[in-house]
């Protein structure tokens, strides 16, 4: 091919590549739609259904254009009209996530303008971004300024990394792997177990401590537990104490636990991926001993309302962090001299990802920290206002919780389980508010868990009404 043809070939292939550099004119039009779009999306969230059982038409990709405003109906129809409608304050079945208005804003930015987060040399400012983030948490969790964190897609990831430090701060590994033992709350999140699997530590000894009438650890009996094990030759390594539970909000005592791990030269780690942010408000007293762990998760897309997509780890050791995650390579030696610690990337599995921090940045400088502390006192409220009102219709609540996470059951005298299930089918096909249930000491149950920052008073009070209409069909 001479220089001629070349020349001709790309000016040909530039007609249609250059579609994706999409011009100004066009871009307002479009930018226009999605600000329509999500205007009547955020206007009619009160008014619709937050649970649609409606089964996905066609997604197929075809490799043919589509109008835009095509596919926003096909958004519309197929996407926020089927299933959880997680931007909805009517959503209190699991943990809701939250979207706020300012998080996409800061996702559209980041999106735009795509720095690379993830090392400094690339991007001085996203990382510095991302890093003041980590900084803030640690002021929030009265972390040293020596410990390092990072942003992750959530709870899971976080975890992940947390355990992978430990891990290799205590060498456990090879033939110490089966000797090795890990104590947990009877209700910690299925990501715990998940993650020691992932990082090769399926084989090691699971220890469940049994819990009290509020679902807490019985640091009694961990205790007991850990001197047993230790007499037996077995090598104790990590506690994991948990945060507000997602069965029922509960938050372990963290400062006997925190004694217990010092006392054993044991890895204590704190799952606050839900009720993490609740040591804002006036529970702070429950989270006494959480700045004594060695790790902590938090998911902002939970209590500080953000999109789905931003978790946190914060780990005090950062020579076992480096040692999990710290690795170069030859294309990548212009980076090699900066300050390790100021990647986001080495101290985390993650190489190249989202710049997570600017929709926790900007929110936090546009609205300051006290709209994000009043959403969570209001939920502490509203969930003693919705056990209120269920002991008002005959139901039986379960302990008081922690935190905004409760559970309930219709005490009917013939077959309770079955028809409790009856009921949260019923709450299901309903749909104007969601639910979700759980098996809790061998009981079937409804949990409700109010979080989400559009949950308000009214919010209940539908809960309350629905909940009465389809009691009915049940009795």
């Amino acid at each position: 091919m001479n220089t001629v043809e070349i020349i001709s070939a790309l000016e040909n292939l530039n007609k249609i590549s250059g579609k994706l550099d999409i011009h100004e004119n066009e871009r307002k039009t479009l930018i226009n739609g999605v600000s329509d779009f999500a205007n009547r999306f955020i206007s009619g969230l009160k008014d619709k259904k937050v649970f649609n059982k409606k089964n996905v038409g066609s997604l197929k990709i075809n490799n043919d254009e589509q109008s835009f405003s095509d596919l926003l109906e096909t958004y519309q129809r197929e996407v926020t009209e089927t299933g959880i409608n997680a931007a909805s304050g009517k959503h209190l079945g699991y943990v809701p996530g939250g979207g706020i208005f300012a998080s996409a804003l800061a996702d559209f930015i980041a999106a735009v303008t795509n720095p690379y987060a993830s090392v400094y040399y690339a991007s001085p400012g996203a990382a510095t971004i991302e890093n003041e983030v980590v900084n803030w948490l640690k002021a929030v969790f009265s972390f040293p300024e020596t410990a390092v964190g990072s942003l992750s897609s959530g709870g899971s990831l976080s975890t992940l990394t947390a355990f992978t430090a430990a891990r290799d701060k205590h060498a456990v590994k090879n033939e110490t792997i089966k000797k090795s033992v890990v104590y947990l709350s009877e209700q910690v999140h299925h990501s715990t177990q998940k993650a020691l699997r992932i990082i090769g530590l399926e084989d090691v000894i699971i220890r469940y401590v049994p819990l009290d009438d509020h679902h807490r650890m019985k640091t009694g009996l961990l205790e007991s537990m850990v001197e047993q094990d230790k007499q037996a030759g077995l090598k104790p390594f990590l506690v994991v104490g948990t945060a507000g539970t997602t069965d029922t909000g509960a938050i372990d005592p963290l400062d006997a636990i925190a004694t217990i791990a010092e006392k054993h030269k044991m890895w204590f780690h704190v799952d606050g991926a839900y009720g993490g942010f609740f040591i804002l408000t006036s529970k702070k007293e429950l989270f006494k001993g959480i700045e004594r762990a060695d790790s902590i998760i938090v998911d902002p897309h939970k209590s500080m309302f953000l999109p789905y997509g931003t978790g946190a780890v914060l780990i005090k050791d950062k020579d076992a962090v480096l040692h999990s995650n710290y690795y170069t390579a030859n294309y990548m030696q212009d980076a090699a001299m900066e300050e390790m610690l100021q990647s986001p990337a080495n101290v985390s599995p993650e190489l190249t990802k989202h710049f997570r921090g600017l929709r926790v940045w900007l929110p936090l400088q546009l609205h300051g920290i006290e709209p994000f502390i009043a959403c969570l006192e209001e939920k502490l409220l509203l969930v003693k206002y919705f056990r209120n009102k269920l002991d008002e219709l005959g139901f039986c609540n379960g302990p008081e919780p922690d935190l905004s996470i409760s559970y309930f059951w219709y005490p009917f005298a013939k077959d309770a389980d079955e028809k409790n299930r009856q009921l949260m089918e019923a709450i299901h096909d309903d749909g104007s508010v969601f639910l979700s249930s759980s098996v809790i000491n061998g009981k079937f149950v409804i949990r409700i868990a109010i979080l989400s920052f559009r949950t308000k008073k009214e919010t209940v009070d539908e809960k309350v009404e629905m909940i009465k209409r389809c009691l009915k069909k049940i009795e």
